[in-house]
């Protein structure tokens, strides 16, 4: 039976009872008939006052926070109030579940390295993450609501918006900085756009340094090559004594040397790059590589440089061993030695060292007395191919790579490399390896 039917029967019976106990009291009074409708009567208003009390209690709790639970008053009443109560608790765990659901896409896109901001029909911006308020100059909470083009005034920018969506990134500066920026534009929903905005400084930056590297290596190999076809034309072509062949020769053998070093720098660069990270289970004695490094510098300077490496008693107060690459570890201290041989005029001071830190770590220093450098040249001076002066700089035989190399060399290796210099009181150039990479010799073990 439904709660309907029971309902109605309950009443039914309600009204009848209370009609059989009016007509008893109505045959007493001589007035059956009316004390049994007066009886009936009030069966049918108690029976509408109960459900009128429990119909203003479903409705109390409707109008509350709902945070308690539901009134369960009777079958039909209790049946509605459960029945209403549990439609909400689902209807409000759907709604977490969505919000939830919405957060975490939300912080999804917060977490992006995109800017992404959502526009109406209208243009006026609905949410946009932190990266494209920082893009566009724009406040997340501030600007909500206010038309795009009223906060971003960009030419590039607005003529991008207008144009609607495009397949292809829109190219525009940044609002106050040398940022480079591209935007793209999306349609969706009904008239509302997307707008995804990205930082390529730094791609645009290195394919600038890959136009740059590439014409610096064309220009680099073309002078050597441009050399050796003069001199072979002039050797074909020209009846030559043996001293002028052989002075011919010699500038041949020059130019083909400086090809290869140039080569040579340009793989060692590229297998830097392409390499693992060394590993910390080879460990290379520092005395072995300061006295091949000596080795190298003294017979580069032929003895018109005052060199000085450190005594083997201070040797053996700073012994340590490194963990690396041998070949790496050489070729960066031998182009720092070189460069300051190089650069050095005759009579001047070349001093190189090795010095154990407080920390653990060590460093390589190259102290020299030579022409020095302008600080403006500095941040520069570990890019391919820069030179202060190129003329010198191809005069003493240098490629442009050296200092690259090192920087490469000491960042694979966890070291940090140092540059200071002034024009006419020399240069000073520092490798600090981390305590991690350095071992104490003399029985004291591994830090």
């Amino acid at each position: 039976m439904s709660l309907v039917l029971r309902r109605l029967f309950a009443t039914l019976l309600l009204m009848s009872l209370l009609a059989m106990v009016g007509g008893l009291v109505g045959l007493r009074l001589h007035a059956p008939v009316l004390g049994t409708w007066v009886g009936a009567f009030l069966g049918v208003l108690l029976a509408g006052w109960r459900d009128a009390r429990r119909a203003g209690r479903l409705v109390s709790w409707l109008r509350s926070d709902l945070d308690g639970d539901a009134p369960r008053d009777g079958q039909l009443w209790g049946e509605m109030a459960y029945r209403t109560e549990r439609a909400l608790r689902q209807r409000e765990r759907a709604l977490a579940a969505e919000r939830q659901r919405l957060g975490e896409f939300l912080r999804a896109i917060e977490a992006s390295p995109n800017g992404v901001i959502l526009l109406d029909a209208e243009e006026q911006i609905l949410w946009l993450n932190q990266i494209g308020a920082v893009h566009l100059g724009l406040d997340p909470q501030r600007d909500l609501g206010q038309r795009i083009t009223n906060l971003v005034r960009s030419p590039a920018f607005v003529t991008g918006l207008q144009a609607g969506e495009s397949s292809e990134a829109i190219s525009l500066p940044h609002y106050q900085s040398r940022l480079s920026l591209s935007l793209l534009v999306r349609a969706y929903g009904e008239g509302q756009r997307l707008l995804l905005t990205q930082d390529v400084t730094e791609r645009l930056q290195a394919e600038a340094m890959r136009r740059d590297f590439v014409a610096n290596v064309s220009h680099e190999i073309r002078t050597p090559l441009t050399v050796l076809v003069g001199f072979v034309e002039t050797l074909a072509s020209l009846p030559l004594d043996g001293s002028e062949r052989q002075r011919l020769l010699g500038l041949m053998g020059q130019q083909t040397h400086r090809m290869q070093t140039l080569v040579a720098d340009l793989l060692t660069l590229a297998q830097l790059e392409g390499s693992p990270q060394p590993s910390a289970d080879q460990w290379i004695s520092t005395q072995e590589l300061l006295a091949q490094v000596e080795v190298e510098a003294r017979g580069l300077s032929r003895g018109r440089h005052l060199i000085q490496f450190p005594d083997e008693d201070t040797l053996r107060a700073q012994a340590a061993d490194i963990a690396g690459i041998r070949s790496e570890l050489l070729s960066a201290l031998t182009n720092l030695t070189s460069n300051a041989v190089r650069y050095t005029p005759e009579g001047g001071r070349v001093s190189v060292s090795w010095t154990l830190r407080p920390s653990g770590g060590g460093t390589f220093e190259v102290r020299d007395s030579g022409i020095g450098i302008a600080r403006e040249h500095l941040p520069r001076l570990t890019e391919r191919f820069y030179r202060v002066d190129g003329s010198r700089s191809r005069e003493t035989g240098g490629t442009g790579l050296g200092l690259s190399i090192v920087k490469h060399v000491a960042q694979r290796h966890g070291a940090e490399l140092e540059l200071d210099s002034e024009p006419g009181k020399g240069s000073v150039f520092r490798i600090t390896f981390p305590a991690a990479r350095v071992r104490l010799r003399n029985g004291q073990g591994r830090r």
